[in-house]
């Protein structure tokens, strides 16, 4: 049985190369994401561990997450630097004045830094051998007005010593001139780096000569890192924070890992849905296969092998297609890693495809993906090739009949339907996002279970709808396209279930994008009355030089800055919610349009007073003047007391509870803020567009913020839910090149298997071009039948997420039309390309040897 086995998988291996292609593909991605996110985190591991201080010291960090940022530069005296050198085992002591927030700009007014979304960082020139650069031409910063640029940065920006840059730091602009290039040690981690003499740094970046970011300290020789830090914390207590090289080479790791994760999980992604579409693919070629060998596997079970043998024989088959794929797809993923370091230089990034890192899990998880998926999609077609008795087999019998497993088929596939649509029910009627979400998407994998259990019971309706007009419009080779698809209702339903998946994951986040973009136009439509709203970027803060440009700008009205700030409240009912707070200006109501269910704009920006959403305060006990305790950046504890409730939806930028306050409360608790935006009105007499070219005029040195007006504002999010739309429609172009070999497999095998019937129809006139035609509309049938299914699920599941949306305040349904039509012209497209092949084989079979074909 081995060895006929392993001739069968042989004599067969054309026919199981498409759907090795699907495992290929699955396994090149798990490895490749696996390899890649390895590799970067043992290089920045090497990194942070090379220039950690042994110990260093710096401002306790707060427990509060801050969804927004706010500005805040959290420093300590750099007069404690002295008072630790007198600890036990410090050898040195090094002052660090570091920003990480700043812009630096040349004489056009173009930014000097990563476009990628890496920071520009200045800090002081300390020099040691824990340094992560090197001074390699020019000198070190003097004075005032001196600085050193970083190599890559200075290579990529066409910076030379002697040029004079612009640093906007948050005490203020600044003129520098680069007086030195330093070179990275190790890996450039891809940000810009600007180095100037201490004393400069403080005054320049912190605002203060006096003060710091941290202080690193070098253990004396004999005094480990743990011990240092003992006595550092006897010092000082628990005042301050101290860390070790190694606990701050592990922090600074973890934060490396939100990045690492975001691409590890977008490739894993992809591999997800290869596996999924690849299995559809795997058990039609077995299945397919199987029907083929009928006779072959008869004559086996003839000659003594039992059932166990049989469906053993099978499974040996599928592991080893598994073990092949997964060799070839660990080599792939090995490449596709190498491709990804090499992209990753193009965003600063510079890593050495020579240190890639395999580790022991790589090709364990590579050989785990790639044979347990074709082991578990062959092993239905293994039962029923074991259930075949021999004499059945010998007459060509067909393996699998079409009543009882329909039948079962149909009472599977009503249970779990009905499960998933009461689900989906659920999801639609809970008033918990979480609630919502949960049941979201246990009814995504029910329905999605239950149209590929009862999808072969669809065919035969469905498609008579589909191909309805082929005999009117093709005669009779549209009416034995039609017949030929309907033949095997399991084979069609398999072979469309790899196209519907991926057309309903598209068609569900269609709406659910659209959705959201038609909320937020009608938020902002709702909320943003100002003519102009000046915005960094990423909505990351600006130092108030921006803001004092902005109000001295000819034709500006009025100016009403914003700031958010990390907060945590403790709500009457006893919850602790962290969260994220704005503070606005007292004229408001002039460029916002809040509405209230209590109180007013006045009461809300009172002096220490807070105000939030109804809803939320209603699900927490609060009310018109409820005193909440509020925890504050910097270990500042108070009380404030709520002055008005509001009825907007949804909090904005993740902003549980919709809080806001006055910013002169926000400034007497959280100095040392910035804004995060300026609304801008225009004066009497002074149209938009005069406006707009005036504050533009006034912000180009300044190019880390932009002037929007609606328009903008909208099209920024716009942009915004595109990127996830562009993975989906990635993740769709994948799922569609899978499913194209899925059908161009099985019209292969079923050319094959209709040899002697080709070759009959050949015999009594039937011309090649009209065979090819018949062959091509059948493709396009099976391609429109698994577009349909896709489509309606797909808007199921989008309707349904829209609901989840609505519980956090994006109430707009929107249907993208538009999209739904280009999926179905496309779907007749791909029906067509997967058919050119096996059209083309077809037409060329002789007739004579087809009709003597067994």
């Amino acid at each position: 049985m081995l060895k006929a086995t392993l001739r069968s998988f042989l004599a067969h291996k054309g026919r199981l190369t498409l759907s090795a292609l699907a495992v290929i593909l699955s396994v090149a991605f798990v490895a490749g994401s696996l390899i890649f996110s390895d590799t970067v985190a043992r290089t920045f591991d090497r990194l942070f561990a090379s220039t950690s201080a042994d110990v260093r010291v710096s401002p306790k960090e707060d427990d509060l997450s801050e969804a927004v940022p706010s500005g805040e530069v959290r420093t300590l005296p750099a007069s404690l630097a002295l008072r630790l050198r007198t600890v036990d085992g410090v050898a040195a002591t090094h002052i660090d004045a570091e920003a990480e927030d700043i812009t630096v700009v040349d004489r056009n007014n173009d930014s000097v830094g990563p476009t990628t979304g890496a920071p520009t960082i200045a800090t002081n020139w300390e020099p040691t051998d824990r340094s992560p650069v090197r001074l390699t031409s020019g000198h070190a910063p003097r004075g005032d007005g001196q600085a050193l640029l970083d190599a890559d940065t200075a290579e990529e920006k066409h910076v030379r010593i002697g040029d004079t840059l612009t640093v906007l730091a948050r005490p203020g602009s600044f003129k520098v001139e680069v007086v030195g290039i330093a070179t990275f040690r190790t890996t450039n981690p891809g940000a810009a780096l600007v180095y100037l003499e201490t004393r400069t740094a403080q005054r320049r970046l912190l605002g203060e000569a006096g003060r710091a970011t941290s202080i690193s300290l070098d253990a004396a020789d004999g005094v480990s890192n743990a011990q240092l830090k003992r006595n550092v914390e006897q010092r000082l207590g628990d005042t301050y924070e101290s860390k070790t090289a190694d606990e701050d080479a592990k922090s600074s790791a973890e934060d490396l890992g939100g990045f690492l994760d975001v691409i590890k999980y977008v490739m894993l992604s992809f591999a997800g849905i290869a596996v999924l579409v690849g299995v559809f693919l795997i058990v039609n070629t077995f299945s397919m296969l199987i029907a083929q060998r009928t006779r072959e596997l008869g004559l086996l079970r003839a000659l003594g092998a039992d059932r166990r043998q049989v469906r053993r024989s099978v499974l040996t088959e599928a592991v080893l297609l598994g073990l092949v794929s997964s060799a070839v797809g660990l080599g792939l993923g090995v490449g596709l890693a190498a491709g990804l370091i090499r992209l990753m230089s193009v965003f600063g990034m510079n890593l050495k495809s020579t240190e890639m890192v395999v580790g022991w899990g790589t090709p364990v998880a590579a050989f785990v993906v790639g044979v347990g998926v074709t082991f578990v999609a062959a092993y239905l077609p293994s039962r029923r090739a074991s259930r075949v008795s021999p004499m059945a087999a010998l007459v060509d019998a067909e393996i699998a009949g079409v009543g009882r497993p329909l039948r079962v088929r149909a009472l599977v596939g009503l249970l779990v339907g009905a499960a998933g649509a009461g689900a989906l029910v659920g999801c639609a009627t809970a008033d918990s996002t979480g609630t919502a979400g949960s049941l979201l998407a246990l009814g995504i994998v029910l329905t999605l279970l239950a149209t590929v259990v009862a999808g072969p019971l669809l065919v035969r309706p469905v498609i008579r709808v589909l191909g309805a007009v082929f005999p009117a419009v093709f005669g009779s080779v549209g009416r034995m396209s039609q017949r030929n698809a309907l033949r095997n209702p399991r084979r069609t339903g398999a072979t469309a279930g790899a196209l519907m998946v991926g057309l309903a994951l598209v068609a569900g986040m269609s709406v659910a994008s659209a959705s959201m973009s038609k909320s937020f136009d009608e938020q902002i439509d709702k909320t943003l009355g100002a003519d102009f709203t000046v915005q960094n970027a990423n909505f990351a803060p600006f130092p108030q030089e921006v803001t004092e440009e902005v109000e001295g700008t000819e034709g500006v009205g009025l100016v009403v800055r914003q700031r958010f700030t990390p907060l945590a409240v403790h709500m009457p009912d006893g919850t602790r919610v962290e969260t994220t707070a704005a503070g606005y200006e007292a004229r408001l109501d002039d460029v916002a349009r809040v509405t209230y269910a209590q109180g007013d704009t006045a009461a809300a920006l009172a002096p220490r007073r807070l105000a939030l959403q109804k809803d939320y305060a209603d699900e927490h006990g609060a009310r018109v003047g409820s005193v909440l305790r509020v925890e504050l950046p910097g270990g500042r504890r108070t009380a404030f007391r709520v002055g008005a409730l509001t009825d907007q939806e949804g909090g904005g930028f993740g902003m549980q509870g919709g809080f806001f306050m006055g910013l002169a409360t926000l400034e007497r608790y959280v100095p040392g803020g910035q804004d995060s935006a300026v609304y801008v009105n225009a004066a009497s007499g002074t149209s938009a567009d005069t406006l707009r070219a005036n504050l533009e005029k006034t912000l180009d040195p300044y190019p880390q913020v932009q002037v929007r007006d609606l328009a903008d504002y909208k099209k920024l999010v716009h942009d915004q839910i595109a990127v996830l739309l562009y993975l989906v429609y990635a993740l769709l172009g994948l799922a569609i090149v899978i499913a194209v070999l899925g059908v161009v497999n099985t019209l292969a095998l079923s050319v094959v298997e209709r040899t002697r019937e080709i070759g009959l129809l050949r015999a009594i006139g039937l011309a090649r071009r009209q065979l090819r035609r018949m062959i091509r509309l059948e493709s396009v049938v099976i391609a429109v039948f698994g577009a349909v299914l896709g489509l309606a699920l797909g808007l199921v599941w989008g309707v349904a997420a829209q609901q989840v949306l609505a519980l956090e305040g994006m109430e707009a349904l929107a249907v993208p039309w538009t999209t739904i039509a280009a999926v179905v012209v496309g779907s007749v497209l791909v029906g067509l390309a997967a058919a050119l092949l096996p059209a083309l084989r077809a037409s060329r079979m002789n007739v004579l040897a087809a009709i003597a074909h067994e």
